[in-house]
């Protein structure tokens, strides 16, 4: 693409949401802006990707994600929260069990003499962590699985498939 067809791109989607708005009120701000012209002129769309993105599952909101993409009824958001919300506090049990091990891990280096058997005990109960995880997101998947249609599946797996959700 030529270097000028961005120019023109970047400037026509500024001037159709109010990016680099010099003033109003709007996603850049209130009041004048204190950007240069050439600030204004290259500065891309703001980092706003709306509710989808980020997060452990690839989006910010998994739950609002999930119901937009594959069409839930509100049954099926309400027993996908409860999943979702099972499957969140396993993996905040996981992070707080990764941080502990990563500090006994540090004590283990830290001491005069090294303790092999200390440190094999901690990377124990670190696979130990991961493998609950593991049961967890297996069950969790299943427990998916069983609550959606066959199209909803279908749905599912393409997001899976494609990256936009990661497990």
């Amino acid at each position: 693409m030529h270097p000028a067809m961005i120019d023109w791109w970047r400037h026509a989607r500024r001037a159709s949401h109010g990016w680099g708005a010099s003033a109003g009120c709007g996603p850049s701000g209130c009041g004048t802006s204190e950007a240069s012209d050439w600030d204004t002129r290259h500065a891309g769309p703001p980092d706003h990707d709306g509710d989808f993105g980020g997060g452990p599952f690839n989006v910010r909101r998994p739950l609002r994600f999930l119901a937009h993409k594959l069409d839930l009824d509100d049954k099926q958001v309400g027993e996908l929260a409860a999943i979702l919300s099972d499957l969140k506090n396993e993996r905040a049990q996981a992070a707080v069990d990764h941080r502990r091990s990563t500090a006994a891990f540090a004590d283990a280096v830290a001491d005069e003499k090294f303790d092999e058997a200390k440190a094999q005990s901690v990377a124990t109960e670190r696979v130990k962590t991961a493998e609950r995880l593991r049961d967890a997101v297996v069950k969790s998947l299943g427990r998916i699985h069983a609550l959606l249609t066959s199209e909803q599946r279908g749905k599912l797996a393409y997001l899976i498939r494609t990256g936009a959700l990661s497990l």
